[in-house]
């Protein structure tokens, strides 16, 4: 499955999200790092929505880039 992962800098370093599951968030000092939080953080959240018996959320967010 591919999931939407945003990533925004911040003054402190960078941090991560998934919009598809709500709640899910990293943070760290580099881009590298924080791509690499992010990656573990979303399989071990699957893992735990499937040792919970509970169905995997699919993937719906959407980007675009609008020029203004």
């Amino acid at each position: 499955m591919k999931y939407l992962i945003v990533y925004e800098k911040s003054e402190n370093g960078w941090g991560a999200y998934a919009p598809d599951l709500p709640g899910l968030g990293v943070a760290g000092t580099s881009f590298d790092e924080v791509k690499e939080l992010i990656r573990e953080a979303v399989e071990f959240h699957l893992e735990g929505i499937r040792q919970h018996g509970d169905a995997i959320p699919a993937p719906t967010a959407k980007t675009e880039y609008i020029t203004v």
